[in-house]
């Protein structure tokens, strides 16, 4: 497979002027099909900004997705309903760096070549030009703070301050270990054996954590308080702003305020859930991971345990709702709403003890790979409503390009959703699809998502089995029916889009 390639547009970078002339009112005039009843075009005094918001290891756990936790979000439910939530949004690959490396790239992993969480994009492919980069080149101020790129394989290149790094928001604030009661769950056979570097994981990350006040000096904190002073410079010129969240990524973390939203004893756990991570019958072996990598490190989860740890995980998404509402309230407060377009997504899923399994990595189930999504796009037509059509994460990077009046590099992958922003319920028949490595180099297992049907297969033409479901029929994943006679035509089909998809074996 040849690489794809950016080439830069003819001339130098352009200039500011000739950028604001050509991007005015771009934003809402580029792309709408003949038939899209779009508002009259907006003549805008400068070119659209942009507020990208990201958080770690969330899966759709939020109020406006009804969660069925009632997970108190309310900034993230106003943004909703002010702009469109997308229902069914999936990454490329349940792990932090090459899911990031795939959304601001634009390309898919089996392209980026990026499987694990060792390698950095922009060296693997220089040819490549960011999504954060892209605006840059436009005559953009491009600045971040918190994790948008994986942990230290950020894109330099891409911001016009690079000032905000990992130490730069090394916490400071105050914490309390949360203690609660360990009951030594017996390891069935099967699971793997807790190695060194499990137990070292877990000292870190297997932990829940108590915040005083606010959270004030604890990293998400500061990256919101980072977020607000760059739209404070920001506010008179053109402006991509990154904002990025680790939570709630493992320690779950959050001040007590956030915790007493939650009664752990009314946290119901999945009708799946199991003390290790478990193949049901009927599954493939390949399908789950046999050792937890996030929570529940080399060790079982009692069903009253599990509820303290869902309890800590879902405070943790209300304080990173918290944040964000206060980096929304200083965009509101300097007037720049009306000309600023806001994305909120998060890098994978999540599974809470489905199936015994308490992380993303190796998962293709639903919960692994369905991420929250909205797009708040001023003056589009769908704003305030959903759209229940199948989208995937690698669309961000050409609907947002596309948003701004900019021109995107040829070879960027995916499908704009800029019809959707405005028919929330347009015709749309693209799939989505997600892999795993299990080594960083090899692909294991290919998942496609369909309206009606989740499939995957593992190893190449599926020599280490499938999985089939009917996500109308069996949302929670319960059954396979991969194997099952009447469903051969539907598996033939979908195991042709999965070849289709050119994963290398």
């Amino acid at each position: 497979m040849s690489k794809p390639s950016y080439r830069k547009p003819e001339g130098s970078k352009p200039s500011r002027r000739s950028f604001l002339a050509g991007a005015m009112g771009a934003a809402l005039a580029t792309a709408l099909p003949a038939t899209a009843q779009a508002p009259a075009v907006v003549k805008r005094k400068r070119p659209l900004n942009v507020l990208f918001f990201m958080s770690d290891d969330m899966r759709t756990e939020l109020g406006c997705y009804a969660s069925r936790f009632n997970v108190h979000t309310p900034n993230l439910d106003t943004l909703a309903s002010q702009g469109v939530r997308f229902d069914r949004n999936y990454c490329q690959f349940p792990l932090c760096n090459p899911s990031r490396s795939s959304l601001f790239t634009g390309h898919p992993p089996h392209t980026t070549n990026v499987l694990g969480n060792s390698d950095s994009v922009t060296k693997l492919h220089p040819e490549f030009m960011t999504l954060p980069h892209l605006f840059r080149e436009h005559g953009y101020t491009t600045l971040r703070s918190g994790k948008l790129f994986h942990a230290g394989l950020d894109d330099h290149a891409a911001w016009t301050d690079f000032c905000c790094d990992a130490e730069s928001l090394h916490p400071t604030a105050v914490e309390t270990r949360l203690n609660i009661p360990r009951v030594q769950v017996p390891m069935p056979d099967g699971v793997l054996p807790v190695l060194p570097q499990d137990n070292e994981r877990a000292a870190h990350s297997d932990q829940l954590l108590m915040l005083q006040g606010n959270g004030e000096g604890a990293g998400d904190y500061k990256a919101a308080d980072m977020a607000i002073e760059n739209l404070r410079k920001c506010k008179d010129v053109p402006f991509f702003i990154g904002c990025g969240f680790s939570k709630p990524h493992s320690p779950p973390e959050a001040p007590q305020r956030f915790y007493d939203l939650y009664d752990p004893a009314k946290l119901t756990m999945p009708p799946d859930f199991a003390a290790w991570p478990t193949v049901p019958p009927g599954f493939p072996k390949a399908a789950i991971r046999m050792r937890n990598a996030d929570l529940f490190i080399g060790r079982g989860a009692t069903p009253e345990e599990a509820q303290q740890v869902i309890r800590a995980y879902l405070a943790s998404i209300s304080w990173v709702d918290y944040n964000l509402g206060r980096v929304v309230a200083e965009l509101d407060a300097l007037g720049l709403r009306d000309n600023t377009m806001i994305v909120f997504v998060a890098d994978h899923g999540y599974q809470l003890g489905e199936k015994g399994k308490w992380s993303k990595a190796g998962s293709l189930f639903e919960q692994g790979t369905r991420v929250p999504l909205i797009i708040h796009m001023p003056g589009a037509v769908g704003n305030g409503r959903a759209s229940t059509r199948i989208v995937q994460s690698l669309n961000i990077y050409r609907t947002v390009a596309e948003l701004a009046g900019l021109e995107i590099p040829a070879a960027v992958e995916g499908h704009s959703m800029v019809p959707l922003l405005h028919n929330p319920s347009a015709t749309w028949e693209h799939p989505a699809f997600s892999i795993w490595s299990e080594d960083g180099k090899t692909v294991h297992g290919t998942a496609v998502r369909t309206e009606q049907w989740r499939y995957a297969e593992y190893g190449a033409a599926a020599v280490n089995g499938a999985m089939l479901f009917d996500v109308h029929a069996d949302p929670m994943e319960l059954t396979n029916i991969a194997d099952k006679p009447q469903h051969a035509k539907v598996r033939e089909h979908l195991s042709k889009l999965i070849s289709d998809y050119s994963v290398p074996a």
